[in-house]
């Protein structure tokens, strides 16, 4: 399966997060790498899209779209900071 970069996932994060997020910066919690979020590799293929790190593979956030909800689990980063 490939995977695509974290702009795949742009409009879901504006949907739950209010705001452009593909610039936000995550760390990720298993090996503490900070990158954007656009630089996840995401893939869509589950009942919801997987974002993993791209240095280490770790899942650091997952979404779902349910009902016209959007959904997110952040567990696998340990920061998230949109720099404003």
């Amino acid at each position: 399966m490939d995977a695509l970069d974290g702009n795949a996932i742009a409009g879901a994060l504006r949907a739950a997060f209010g705001h452009e997020m593909t610039t936000a910066r995550g760390t990720c919690a298993t090996c503490g790498q900070t990158n954007t979020l656009a630089a996840l590799r995401v893939y869509l293929r589950a009942p919801g899209a997987v974002a993993r790190c791209p240095a280490c593979g770790e899942v650091q956030l997952v979404l779902i779209e349910a009902r016209g909800v959007v959904c997110v689990d952040v567990r696998g980063l340990a920061a998230l900071s949109t720099g404003a």
